[in-house]
């Protein structure tokens, strides 16, 4: 496993922490990403659309708002996004503690 940091992620405020699962030859060409994802307080993950993908997100702690191809909504632990191919999604953490998910891209 591996951890990366990515600052302004597809335009986001702050950073995001991506720690990949399982690596490209264990996605064997079937997932681009099966990754713990972790946005710290004040941190969000801009706004971007899907193509040739879709892209699920199980929240494991945390809440925020979630973009969902452009409808604003709260999520919190134990729900599910899903943002399907040539729509788009982001993320915002609201709370004061971290907003975790687990993210999977499923390639068409």
């Amino acid at each position: 496993m591996t951890t990366e940091r990515i600052e302004n992620m597809a335009g986001g405020q702050g950073h995001v922490l991506i720690k990949r699962l399982l690596n490209e030859k264990q996605l064997n060409g079937k997932c681009g990403l099966y990754s713990e994802v972790t946005l710290e307080p004040g941190c969000s993950l801009g706004y971007h659309e899907h193509h040739n993908e879709s892209e699920t997100y199980y929240i494991l702690s945390g809440k925020g708002i979630y973009s969902d191809n452009g409808t604003l909504r709260m999520v919190k632990a134990g729900d599910v996004t899903f943002t399907p191919d040539g729509q788009g999604h982001g993320m915002t953490n609201t709370g004061d503690e971290d907003l975790v998910f687990m993210a999977l891209i499923i390639l068409d």
